[in-house]
């Protein structure tokens, strides 16, 4: 097997320093941190009348995207279609959540993906709706994300059910 040895990509570290922030140390171990942990870029806010994600989750009328069509929907639920990316956002801060969704998405659109699963948690350990669980898809509704989503809908049963969401992102352009 030969080893890769790789640069990272901006966007690769970026979602290094938010998984290193969250690893905790071995009982016994010292901490060795690589020197590729930077601090992740500012990413815009996701509407210009808002000043933070948490303030984007009240869905507008006018923002909200198309959902997915049943057939590909069930294609979906059944695994006909694949599902090329997931990420998961459980135990992360909106602004944590905000800024890996928009990489991820952002990083898949590029890369020419499809259909990907977003991994939100049901958040009802508080007795409540979750927090991301309400705030990502009126997130993904919003124009930051309108260039990359096509549409969205809750997942399957089987791919996390309410505390997920199927996304098709938008085609690149040759």
């Amino acid at each position: 097997m030969t080893r890769r040895i790789d640069r990272l990509s901006e966007d690769d570290r970026i979602l290094w320093n938010l998984v290193a922030r969250t690893a905790k140390p071995l009982k016994g171990k010292a901490v060795d941190m690589p020197d590729m942990v930077v601090e992740a870029k500012p990413v815009p806010p996701p509407a210009p009348a808002a000043a933070s994600p948490a303030a984007a989750a009240k869905p507008k009328t006018q923002h909200v995207s198309h959902a997915l069509d049943d057939q590909t929907l069930n294609k979906l639920a059944k695994g006909r279609l694949p599902i090329e990316g997931r990420v998961d956002l459980h135990g992360m801060t909106q602004d944590e959540a905000y800024s890996l969704l928009f990489s991820f998405l952002h990083r898949a659109h590029a890369g020419g993906i499809r259909y990907v699963l977003i991994i939100t948690g049901k958040g009802s350990s508080s007795g409540g709706d979750g927090v991301l669980r309400r705030a990502v898809p009126a997130w993904l509704s919003t124009p930051a994300f309108r260039p990359l989503v096509s549409s969205h809908d809750h997942a399957a049963r089987n791919h996390g059910g309410s505390g997920a969401l199927y996304v098709r992102l938008r085609r690149t352009r040759a």
